[in-house]
């Protein structure tokens, strides 16, 4: 996906930013951390004055629907998590959206499936809609269809759904917000082996392959934990 010229001197780039649930949610009170979403708006602004394009990727659905209907916890039932993610992804949007109009830019909610992008048609429908929305300086906001994903197909967290989507637009960078310190040679929370990486000087090809689809944009990278 080829960016346009941003007329401002600078090569204009894609960037991807995931935004965990732990940097929207307050854990405590399970609402969302205004502040935060404050800070990372701003920071989308000052991309766009800049001429890059930008697409986030949201987490917190499930945690403001907990929320909006006053649950001290999360459910662990699949269904359950569905429901409240139908309830939270309604007001996750608004707030993006009050944001976003705050500071002069406007956002398309873009909901998708593990099985949107595995089908070939469909994943080229997504593609375009990307390439369209950026074209009209649209800020696309990013979650997986929960409510319709069933867990064979599901892309499991929003930091893998954030690979994915970044492979689909051909973006230049991708920031994932988190509260993890470093990347882990396996999920830390599962495998008392896990190690950090504390530098990613290449990635190999077929680290980019989506279920036969591979994205062509070269990548290179020098990736550190900043403290």
């Amino acid at each position: 996906m080829e960016a346009s010229s941003s007329g401002k001197g600078e090569v204009p780039q894609v960037i991807v930013i995931k935004v965990g649930t732990s940097s929207l949610v307050n854990p405590e009170k399970q609402r969302l951390n205004i502040s935060n979403l404050a800070r990372i708006i701003e920071t989308v602004k000052a991309l766009r004055n800049m001429g890059h394009h930008v697409v986030i990727v949201t987490s917190g659905a499930v945690g403001v629907g907990c929320h909006r209907l006053r649950l001290a916890s999360k459910p662990t039932q699949l269904a359950k998590k569905q429901a409240l993610a139908a309830v939270g992804q309604v007001h996750l949007m608004k707030f993006y959206e009050d944001f976003l109009n705050a500071v002069g830019l406007t956002c398309a909610q873009v909901l998708v499936t593990l099985d949107n992008l595995a089908d070939r048609g469909q994943y080229i429908n997504v593609r375009n809609t990307f390439t369209e929305l950026m074209a009209y300086g649209v800020v696309p906001v990013v979650n997986e269809n929960d409510t319709v994903a069933v867990q064979e197909l599901r892309f499991g967290d929003n930091d893998t759904l954030s690979a994915h989507v970044a492979a689909l637009v051909q973006a230049n960078w991708l920031f994932l917000m988190t509260d993890v310190d470093y990347l882990y040679t396996s999920n830390p929370k599962n495998d008392p082996n896990a190690k950090p990486i504390y530098e990613v000087c290449a990635i190999r090809p077929q680290s980019n392959v989506v279920r036969g689809m591979c994205n062509k944009a070269p990548v290179q990278c020098s990736t550190r934990y900043v403290n």
